[in-house]
């Protein structure tokens, strides 16, 4: 049914591993809330640690903490 791009949600990933953005699988609103925050389709981030059920990840320099169910809705592959 659905033809996404091989990758995994960014919850699955492992400290310290770089990724990059495949694709956001929420709606208009927390797709427009992410890009906002830098994470966009075709950025490279990666988790600096995991908070709970949530996330923190890094972008260049900046710090992003994240839930587990936004998280989940952000698609990534290893670099």
């Amino acid at each position: 049914m659905d033809t996404e791009p091989k990758g995994f949600p960014l919850m699955m990933a492992d400290e310290g591993t770089p990724v990059r953005i495949l694709a956001l699988r929420g709606g208009k609103t927390l797709s427009l809330r992410l890009t906002e925050l830098g994470l966009n389709v075709g950025a490279e981030i990666q988790v600096v640690q995991r908070q709970g059920g949530g996330l923190l990840v890094a972008r260049g320099e900046a710090r992003i903490a994240l839930g587990g169910g936004m998280a989940a809705k952000i698609l990534v592959a290893p670099l």
